[in-house]
């Protein structure tokens, strides 16, 4: 086994039982071409891993949001299953080093492509659970991601924050129970800040500052959203 894969099991802190699931995980197709004597890629891998993966996350979304409807859990895992958040965590843990590639994709840009990580990060996951169990790869897999209302802060800016407030907020207390007011304004005229403040009715549910009113808007509701995630 290549120093790469030992460093990281390591990094996984799993070691493989089968090291040949772990080899295989990280094969891409375009390697078979080079190496007549590898008869497998890591598509297989990929297409278990990925079942698994909405798996672990579709359940721990569902723990950790027991107020959120089905629509707003699956924006939620398909934030955190897309293709460039896995190939993210791909290079976080080293897999890209790790890609068993031809010499036309490593030329080509290969070892970097997001779908390339994506595949072998899905493929990790179906690799893990062939040589362990659901449980096993369930707590590897969650000790990747980490804290997953922080992952899905990283993300956020390029949803929309207020959007997502007042789908949480309209169903149970309607159109018009959400209001943002500024209470600060500071600077010249052509460099203002702003503190803006959420309401629910008459609760704060968080506060932002910004460059203009609708950057401390979508500050705060950041703000409301993790506010109420931790108070569910």
């Amino acid at each position: 086994m290549s120093a790469s894969l030992s460093q990281l099991q390591t990094r996984l802190a799993y070691t493989f039982r089968n090291p040949a699931l772990l080899e295989r995980a990280v094969t891409h197709s375009s390697y078979l071409y080079d190496s007549p004597d590898i008869s497998e890629s890591n598509q297989r891998l990929e297409f278990l891993g990925d079942a698994v993966l909405q798996l672990i996350l579709t359940h721990e979304l569902f723990v950790l949001f027991p107020g959120y409807r089905e629509g707003q859990l699956s924006k939620h895992r398909a934030a955190l299953a897309k293709g460039a958040f896995l190939a993210r965590i791909a290079r976080e843990i080293g897999l890209d080093v790790c890609l068993k590639l031809s010499a036309s994709e490593e030329a080509g840009g290969g070892r970097t492509r997001t779908s390339a990580l994506e595949d072998a990060f899905e493929a990790l996951v179906g690799a893990l659970f062939l040589d362990s169990d659901l449980l096993t790869t369930k707590r590897v897999v969650l000790s990747l991601y980490g804290s997953l209302p922080e992952r899905l802060e990283t993300v956020a800016d390029t949803e929309n924050p207020k959007g997502r407030l007042q789908e949480i907020i309209q169903p149970q207390h309607g159109n018009e129970a959400l209001r943002y007011v500024v209470t600060q304004m500071t600077g010249e005229d052509h460099a203002k800040e702003f503190d803006v403040t959420v309401f629910l009715f008459e609760r704060a549910l968080g506060s932002g500052h910004g460059p203009s009113k609708k950057a401390a808007e979508e500050a705060a509701a950041r703000v409301a959203l993790r506010t109420l995630s931790v108070g569910q």
